[in-house]
């Protein structure tokens, strides 16, 4: 005599968690990169520090962080001779500053406070993914 075997569906179950385990994880590692990124940023003002924000595609499964205030590219890669591709104005230049005062710079060096963010939170938001997944029942 053979035995039943029942088959249970519980696709729709898992895809949910796992869908909500990886949100989670994209909320956790874009925060921490934009931590790292806000204590890695040059402060002047402390505009671009407070600039920088993330935010999360669901649809997508993708976070992005960044910062729309365009002294952010600026300190990110750098200005004028320093620039980090080499593509900056080679002469010198004079520019008023945020003090009213007239000031002459050959460029900014690159800060690359994203990308240091990144690299050093990186083995951190792997092992978070890892713990997140391997937590799974």
């Amino acid at each position: 005599m053979k035995e039943q075997v029942e088959f249970e569906d519980n696709r729709m179950e898992v895809k949910a968690a796992l869908g909500n385990a990886c949100i989670a994880w994209l909320h956790a590692a874009a925060g921490l990169v934009l931590s790292q990124t806000q204590r890695n940023t040059r402060v002047d003002t402390g505009q671009t520090k407070g600039s920088w924000e993330y935010r999360v595609d669901e649809e997508k499964m993708e976070a992005y962080v960044g910062s729309n205030y365009e002294n952010a590219i600026w300190e990110e890669f750098g200005t004028g001779q320093y620039a980090l591709d080499g593509n900056g104005r080679k002469t010198p230049w004079v520019y008023e500053g945020s003090d009213g005062k007239m000031h002459w710079t050959r460029g900014k060096r690159p800060s690359r406070a994203l990308y240091h963010a990144f690299r050093q939170t990186k083995d951190k938001i792997q092992r978070e993914l890892e713990r997140r997944l391997g937590g799974l029942k």
